[in-house]
């Protein structure tokens, strides 16, 4: 297994692997063409410092992805923290230790970019993906709340 950041080449394998859930079925668009509210959301990823696209490959072939964010902060000390946002693994290579690969990949990028603690968000609806986290060493700390615009 291997491990890159996305490019613009890598977009509809990504948005395939996003629609292809329960969830994501009903929120994400495939199409022959990537569209552009796509290729718009990703060109503002790479011209942010610090926010890109983590892919796992094998021989070549997209197996899984997530979105990985530094974020500097005030709080705690003006501690940087790394945020994880749109986790997939093709359904292909599930329950193969991809998941748990892409992710202590993506602890490690987050260490090394001096973060001190890892957050995400998870649909309160995907209990295995909660169970596999807690496994990961994450904890329910906090309550998320959102507003959509």
């Amino acid at each position: 297994m291997d491990f890159r950041f996305a490019t613009a080449d890598d977009l509809k394998d990504i948005v395939a692997m996003l629609a292809d859930d329960e969830l994501g079925k009903t929120r994400e668009t495939v199409s022959e063409t990537v569209e552009d509210k796509y290729l718009g959301s990703f060109k503002d990823i790479e011209a942010q410092t610090g926010n890109q696209i983590l892919l796992s490959t094998e021989n070549g072939t997209i197996t899984g992805c997530l979105q990985l964010t530094f974020i500097p902060t005030l709080a705690r000390g003006g501690m940087k923290r790394a945020q994880i946002e749109g986790v997939r693994v093709h359904k292909d290579h599930q329950k193969k230790g991809i998941g748990r690969a892409l992710f202590e990949e993506a602890i490690r990028l987050s260490k090394e970019h001096g973060c001190g603690l890892v957050q995400l968000t998870t649909d309160k609806r995907r209990s295995g993906a909660h169970a596999f986290y807690h496994k990961l060493g994450f904890e329910v700390t906090h309550e998320g709340m959102k507003r959509f615009l």
